[in-house]
């Protein structure tokens, strides 16, 4: 007598492996366009904010002008300052 279906192991051609997720490493610098989502703002509201003092210091590489996102991440964290008290909490915690 033959084998019946529940009697028989299931033969696969190929073993599956769960692929991990493919997402890109966060970048270390955003320009203007980058940062306007995270901040839920326009460009121009960065570009504003940048020119009145709001936002970190930018940093210039080549002709682009970006900001560090850890940076950011802990300006936000600080409860986002304007630029001077900013600058004045990073100076105090290099000491």
């Amino acid at each position: 007598m033959g084998a019946t279906v529940a009697d028989t192991i299931p033969i696969r051609s190929e073993t599956i492996i769960p692929s991990a997720p493919t997402s890109a490493p966060d970048p270390l610098v955003v320009d203007a366009a980058r940062l306007a989502p995270l901040l839920t703002v326009s460009v121009r509201t960065v570009r504003t904010w940048d020119a009145g003092g709001k936002l970190p210091s930018p940093v210039r590489i080549g002709g682009r002008v970006v900001w560090r996102m850890d940076e950011i991440r802990a300006w936000l964290a600080a409860g986002a300052p304007d630029r001077l008290t900013w600058d004045a909490c990073k100076a105090v915690s290099r000491k």
